[in-house]
């Protein structure tokens, strides 16, 4: 699993025109699931993710996490996140997860969230979306397997 995580002011999910997910204050979240993820995976991504303290205090450090300072989530999948560009000019995909493991993990992760997040807005699996925001810092984490292991 790999997750491209940006602190942001305000974050909007677009699918064909229409906003289909749309925060202020938070976490946009892109996605990325692999071949070999589970739930117990993306349990643990999750709870990295919930715990991370990137949300500066009164003194201006990184001290406090989503949960203290009221902020929002969204979450995108992105199967791109597994581009292999090693080889040549054009990414292929081949770590990536099948579409329909990939759609089970990020709604999964989608309803787990939801269980301690109190917004939790999300994109469409597999649609063409468009996404608009304000990046806070800017501040932007990627959690992959090295940083997990």
């Amino acid at each position: 699993m790999k997750l491209v995580i940006q602190r942001v002011n305000h974050a909007e999910v677009k699918v064909e025109g229409e906003t289909v997910g749309k925060i202020g204050k938070g976490l946009l979240v892109f996605i990325g699931v692999g071949r070999e993820d589970d739930k117990p995976a993306a349990d643990k991504y999750l709870k990295k993710l919930l715990g991370l303290r990137i949300f500066e205090d009164e003194a201006g450090k990184t001290n406090l996490s989503l949960a203290d300072v009221g902020g929002e989530l969204l979450l995108v999948s992105q199967f791109t996140l597994y581009a292999n560009c090693k080889k040549g000019n054009r990414p292929n995909f081949i770590e990536a997860g099948a579409p329909d493991q990939a759609e089970r993990l990020y709604e999964y992760m989608i309803g787990e969230a939801k269980k301690s997040v109190p917004v939790v807005e999300h994109g469409i699996f597999g649609a063409d979306m468009k996404i608009s925001l304000e990046n806070d810092g800017p501040f932007t984490i990627i959690l992959d397997e090295a940083i997990l292991s």
